[in-house]
């Protein structure tokens, strides 16, 4: 450096110059007093919110917690994990009162929601220990070990404690560090989010879950108990999904009302207009420090604004998907499908479904199928904050996944149980989109997802799913909107088969008159509508309307699909059962008797229609008084039905009862009077009692065995 060395200063500013190497160190202090480090108020108290009034359900947990803190007991570590807001700080809490009060141990409770907090409230659980001014400023400054420092004065204390690390969800913080150990001296209790048992070396783990119905309806009525009855306190736990924090905000709520106090019935009716999560964290207290962590519309963004931290934002977006669905089991082969990459590289899925795994986010259940299954109120909550610039994509990937789990050509087989539990997915999408079109996309995979809970024989869903399916949509499509339209004929077809023929009629009539009108008389809509609407008017004693429209409906479907098409087939088939014995022989100049040859060389033997055709021939084989030909023909319908659908199958058992007939026409009455028994054993089982075809199998084995076997009827 060469010149003058003419270096100025102001006020408190200071100008170093040298020739030469020179070191300074420099300590600034402003105010009155020197600052002090920073750290917790208080690692005595817990540093918890709203402490719980009583809590409810965590008395197996409470008592291993507690047998840890028994003379003779110590270095265990116990590790509470759970979602967000199930109250595993209350459980941790209330362990702590317990210890510190009835047994006497120093409690000291740390946070550990990130890496700042941890060091500094375990720095002063060491202080607390005995450790001296020095060691600790050597600790602070990275001139010792700090995890060492704190660890050594817990094993020395000469009273025996409880250390709490609550909000653990960086188990990673603890690790590096080597913060989390043991000692003979005290109990540790971690709570967190994170659940893999490969953080926790050494830990016992314990889940902590939701409030059964009955502790969850107590809660608020801990809270609340002027508000309502217990079982208005059952329900809305329910609504709430029994998470602590919810009930918790939710009895805050009710409890502090002045003006115009709410019933619980009043709560009730809010919920279930919508916006239920800014109804739920109303019940936080207005007047202190908003802390994420206390409500529900806040305490999962912690965690996706973690994974987004963490270069995971994958499971983030597989999360906001997640949430387009209900909280019910949902099927892990639905996310499966290369249509997942609309929302996160499929490549990905599998690293996203094990963060939120991991996380507590969502969790694997065995329902007869893989699942994973996430709260309500958390569905909830990441579906209100998430971007309106990410839904459009994410309802389109939704779909377009519920489009790929669901067959593109249902057809009868035996009960799938994965089929039921699509349903309640399909719903909740239906209610989460609202682009028109989308949603027409939608509703016509729900609609196609009817159908083939109809073909397994699950009547009963497929009416649920159509008619509920139907209702959301159609304010938003309005009632004469094609798939509409289309929904509530599947919804008409499986009340036919629920026996209630009286609905089913007239909610068929009015909806081909909507098609005819609209589309037309050939519109396979309309088409498809009147063949469901003849096998109601045939089984209520309109034969010869059901006749008329069957007619009607062959021509129209040999028209716009085909005279080879498996529906026109079905259609033709159907008439092998409505038309009478004199009639069926010259229908079609006598080749609708040779109809299943027709669909075995169209469809192939095997096919269901051609199964159904031969099953129809074979009753228009018994009226015509053939009856061997009849028996040889349906024996092998059973057995084929039976072998591919099992014997419970609705048209199983149709077969079967035909059998039980040509069995006691040929004189084998007793052969007969067993297998309608079956029959009826079986109907009663799957149809109720009360169902007509249950009745009218009990009355045909009433003719069986009162050795009146009685001859064909039409």
């Amino acid at each position: 450096m060469s010149g003058a060395m003419d270096g100025h200063a102001e006020d408190r500013g200071r100008v170093y110059q040298s020739s030469g190497d020179q070191h300074i160190s420099e300590h600034h202090h402003y105010g009155e007093e020197a600052a002090a480090p920073g750290g917790p108020d208080s690692v005595r108290r817990p540093a918890i919110g709203r402490p719980p009034a009583v809590l409810r359900d965590r008395a197996e947990v409470l008592r291993r917690l507690q047998a840890s803190a028994g003379a003779g007991h110590g270095g265990e570590a116990y590790v509470l994990y759970g979602m967000g807001g199930c109250g595993k700080t209350a459980v941790a809490y209330t362990f702590f009162q317990w210890a510190t009060g009835e047994r006497g141990r120093v409690g000291l409770w740390v946070s550990a929601s990130d890496r700042a907090s941890l060091r500094a409230g375990m720095l002063a659980v060491a202080a607390d220990r005995g450790a001296g001014d020095g060691e600790l400023l050597a600790a602070r400054n990275g001139l010792r070990p700090a995890a060492d420092l704190v660890w050594q004065y817990l094993d020395r204390s000469a009273e025996p404690w409880v250390l709490v690390l609550d909000n653990a969800d960086q188990p990673e913080i603890l690790r590096d560090g080597s913060w989390l150990r043991t000692s003979p001296r005290g109990t540790v209790v971690v709570t967190t989010r994170r659940s893999g048992a490969h953080w926790w070396p050494g830990a016992e783990l314990q889940y902590i879950g939701v409030l059964p119905r009955e502790d969850a309806a107590q809660v608020l009525r801990d809270l609340a108990p002027h508000s309502g009855t217990h079982e208005e306190a059952a329900r809305i736990a329910e609504r709430l999904g029994r998470l602590p924090l919810a009930l918790t905000l939710a009895g805050g709520f009710l409890s502090r009302q002045v003006l115009d106090p709410w019933t619980m019935e009043t709560y009730a009716r809010h919920l279930d207009e919508g916006q239920r999560v800014d109804l739920i964290d109303q019940g936080a207290d207005a007047l202190s420090e908003e802390d994420p962590r206390r409500l529900v519309g806040l305490t999962w963004q912690l965690t996706l604004d973690a994974f987004e931290a963490r270069g995971l934002p994958e499971a983030a977006a597989l999360l906001r998907l997640l949430a387009r669905f209900a909280p019910e089991p949902l099927p892990l082969s639905l996310l499966n499908h290369a249509e997942i990459s609309g929302s996160l590289p499929r490549a990905r899925c599998e690293t996203a479904l094990r963060a939120l795994l991991d996380q507590s986010l969502t969790e694997l259940v065995d329902v007869g199928a893989r699942c994973v299954q996430s709260h309500g109120i958390l569905l909830d909550s990441v579906a209100a904050a998430t971007p309106a610039e990410n839904v459009p994509l994410l309802n389109t990937t939704a779909v377009r996944l519920f489009d790929a789990a669901v067959p593109r050509l249902p057809d009868a087989g035996p009960y799938d149980p994965l089929l039921r539990l699509l349903v309640p997915h399909a719903l909740a999408l239906l209610r989460r989109i609202d682009d028109p079109s989308t949603l027409a996309e939608a509703l016509a995979v729900a609609t196609r997802l009817s159908v083939a809970l109809h073909r397994t024989g699950d009547y009963l869903s497929a009416w649920e799913t159509a008619r509920a399916a139907a209702d959301l949509c159609e304010r938003r499509l309005g009632a004469e909107h094609r798939i509409v339209l289309a929904a509530r004929s599947r919804a008409g077809r499986a009340l036919f088969r629920l026996g209630r023929y009286t609905g089913a009629e007239l909610l068929l009539e009015r909806v081909r008159a909507a098609q005819e009108r609209l589309f037309g008389a050939d519109d396979p809509d309309t088409l498809d509508s009147g063949h469901g609407l003849q096998l109601v008017l045939g089984n209520v004693g309109r034969r010869d309307d059901a006749l008329a429209l069957l007619r009607s409906t062959i021509a129209g479907r040999r028209t716009a699909l085909g005279p080879a098409h498996p529906l026109t087939l079905r259609s033709r088939s159907s008439l092998l059962v409505l038309l009478s014995a004199d009639r069926v022989v010259r229908e079609e100049d006598g080749a609708l008797l040779h109809l299943p040859s027709e669909c075995a060389r169209a469809l192939g033997p095997d096919h269901t229609v051609t199964l159904g055709a031969r099953h129809n021939r074979a009753w228009a084989l018994y009226l015509l008084g053939r009856f061997d030909d009849a028996d040889r023909e349906t024996r092998l319908v059973t057995e084929a039905y039976r072998r591919r659908f099992g014997p419970d199958y609705p048209i199983a058992l149709s077969a079967q009862q035909l059998l039980a007939r040509t069995r006691a026409a040929l004189g084998h009455v007793d052969a007969g009077i067993e297998l309608m028994t079956d029959v009826v054993s079986r109907r009663e089982r799957g149809l109720g009692p009360d169902h007509p075809f249950t009745i009218a199998s009990r009355q045909l084995l009433s003719t069986f065995t009162s050795g009146r076997p009685g001859l064909p009827e039409a």
